[in-house]
């Protein structure tokens, strides 16, 4: 149904194939920018990823890239006061972030900072607390799931509190998006299938929630499509180029959609068992997602019966009466996560990931303060929300 109202915004520049590295000191001399601050973690530069991209503009005129490569697995505020000390030490004038969800997240807190010339990064936790544009950011994901490239949300651990922080503003959306498979042949199977499971989250949600819209919808149905198509094949061989570059096309869509549209319980159960239990976000994502969609259910069943069609294909879709594509959607899913658990192991229930009984009620807690679970489509109680945890478990 078409909403009254809705807003849409996109002005990320994508650039995405096979040798779509070499274009970046070329976009980067568009914005006037000569020393960019290169910001990833170790196992991408252990991977020998940080050579490709340095290899890939070593004939540009590029005039330095300063390297920050000690991001964690989970991005800090702490983290990111030092990086922002190291940017302005070497004078950059500019961020690339090579790397996952943390190392984005990451660049996205410290360009806050440095173009606030600011020193508190909580000072701009919640939403729209932007006022200006930020620094040129390009973001290289190495992973195929957060689509933090496309997104205008960045979330922060909060060490001293111990827990996730989200900055939400139409001036965290990069400028750039660079899509180039050599940047995820190295990913593991399992965080492949982790990642990719994360991406389908992202859509399924941001098709389902409180404030889905047509244009959302649109990349939402795209991105589910390239996932049926690519996800299996890339978990199976990791070098296969049309596989990754698949998979990170239906990433950043599904990243696009849900900067517009926003996430629900999955995210926020997500974020509290991450913070809680340590466990992968995609990982909780593939865990959560058709549990959540059971407890939706009784105010998304027309948009998950649509969902059939992109996720299982139309030969499924026409022999599956209607009225019960919805209920084939979600077992879509669980099939879905049997075979990539058969493929590399990706955990299917929260014990598989490590949680124990006791630690649930301490998740539905911080998950019933997340802001994901403001879209919603039906309310969760703390006691809804440890009987999908208990589902889960």
């Amino acid at each position: 149904m078409l909403p009254s109202y809705y807003e849409f915004h996109n002005p990320v520049k994508i650039l995405s194939g096979h040798r779509a590295l070499e274009n970046i000191p070329y976009e980067l001399s568009l914005m006037k920018c000569k020393r960019p601050l290169l910001v990833t973690d170790r196992g991408v530069q252990q991977a020998g990823l940080i050579n490709v991209f340095l290899g890939a503009a070593k004939s540009s005129e590029l005039q330095s890239v300063s390297i920050y490569s000690d991001v964690p697995p989970d991005s800090s505020n702490r983290v990111v006061n030092t990086i922002a000390g190291h940017f302005r030490e070497n004078r950059c004038d500019s961020i690339i972030a090579v790397g996952g969800g943390s190392p984005i997240d990451t660049a996205k807190g410290v360009n806050i900072l440095v173009s606030e010339g600011a020193d508190d990064l909580m000072s701009f936790e919640g939403v729209d607390r932007l006022k200006k544009k930020l620094m040129p950011l390009a973001v290289v994901p190495t992973t195929a799931g957060t689509g933090s490239e496309a997104t205008l949300v960045a979330v922060i651990y909060n060490e001293e509190q111990k827990i996730k922080m989200e900055f939400t503003s139409n001036y965290l959306v990069p400028d750039l998006a660079v899509l180039d498979p050599r940047m995820t042949l190295t990913m593991p199977p399992r965080i492949t299938a982790a990642t990719g499971m994360d991406a389908l989250s992202h859509a399924v949600e941001a098709y389902t929630c409180l404030q889905k819209n047509p244009a959302s919808d649109a990349y939402s149905f795209a991105a589910i499509k390239l996932i049926r198509e690519h996800l299996t094949a890339a978990v199976i061989n990791g070098k296969d180029r049309k596989a990754r570059l698949g998979m990170a096309n239906a990433a950043f869509m599904a990243g696009i959609a849900f900067s517009n549209s926003m996430v629900g319980a999955v995210h926020a159960l997500g974020h509290a068992a991450g913070a809680a239990a340590g466990i992968h976000h995609g990982t909780a994502m593939s865990i959560f997602l058709p549990h959540c969609l059971e407890y939706n259910m009784e105010k998304i069943s027309n948009a998950a019966e649509e969902l059939l069609l992109p996720l299982a294909g139309p030969e499924v879709y026409a022999a599956t009466p209607e009225g019960k594509r919805a209920e084939k959607f979600v077992a879509e899913i669980r099939q879905l996560k049997e075979e990539l658990n058969i493929l590399c192991g990706l955990a299917r229930t929260l014990s598989e990931a490590g949680v124990q009984e006791h630690m649930l009620d301490g998740i539905a807690k911080k998950a019933l303060d997340d802001g994901a679970m403001l879209l919603n489509p039906v309310d969760m109680t703390h006691a809804d929300a440890v009987g999908v945890l208990q589902k889960a478990l």
